[in-house]
C-alpha cells in the first residue's frame, strides 16, 4: 500500500519584479503554510520522504511541512521536475519512486496539482487551494502502477480558519 500526501504551494506575490520560479510567498501564504502544516503533522502520519518543487514558493511551503513533521534533511528533496503545470513530471517523479517508500509528500503547483488530485483521487474537486493538502491511498505495492486510490484527507486553509 501506498500514501500520497499532495500540496499545493502557498500563496505567491506578485509584488517583485524577479523570475515566475524566484516569486516569494506572500504574508497570507506563510500564515496558511504554517496553519495547514501544523493540522496535518497533528493528525497524519509523517512521510517517509518530502520532494518539492525547487520554485521559491514550493520550497519555502515545503519547509514549513519539513519542520512541523521534522523530517530530516537526508528525506527531503528539491527537484525542479515538480516545476510542472501539466502534471506529466510529476507522475514521473511519482512512478519513479523508490518502491521501500510507503508514504510520500510532494509539494507544487497548479494545474498540475489539481488535475492529479482528480486523476489519482476518488472525490472531485474544482480547485486545490494554495496551502491545500490531499492524502490518497492506493492498494498498489509499487508507485509505478498507482492509478485511481481513495482519496482519505484533505485539508485547506478555509477549513481551519474561524
Amino acid at each position: 500500500m501506498k500514501t500520497l500526501y499532495l500540496v499545493r504551494h502557498a500563496k505567491s506575490s506578485w509584488k517583485y519584479d524577479v523570475s515566475d520560479h524566484q516569486r516569494p510567498l506572500k504574508k497570507r501564504g506563510y500564515n496558511d503554510a504554517t496553519l495547514v502544516s501544523e493540522k496535518v503533522s497533528s493528525t497524519m502520519k509523517p512521510p517517509e520522504k518530502i520532494i518539492t518543487s525547487d520554485a521559491n514558493r514550493a520550497r519555502t511551503t515545503a519547509e514549513y511541512f519539513k519542520k512541523a513533521f521534522k523530517i530530516k534533511d537526508a528525506d527531503y528533496q528539491e527537484t525542479y521536475d515538480l516545476y510542472d503545470f501539466s502534471g506529466q513530471e510529476v507522475m514521473r517523479v511519482v512512478n519513479n519512486l523508490e518502491d521501500t517508500l510507503s508514504c510520500v509528500m510532494i509539494v507544487g503547483h497548479n494545474h498540475a496539482f489539481t488535475s492529479l488530485v482528480n486523476m489519482l483521487g476518488s472525490e472531485y474537486i474544482d480547485n486545490l487551494p494554495t496551502s491545500g493538502f490531499v492524502a490518497i491511498d492506493f492498494e498498489e505495492n509499487h508507485w509505478k502502477d498507482i492509478n485511481t486510490g481513495t482519496t482519505k484527507n484533505m485539508i485547506f486553509p478555509r477549513h481551519l480558519k474561524k
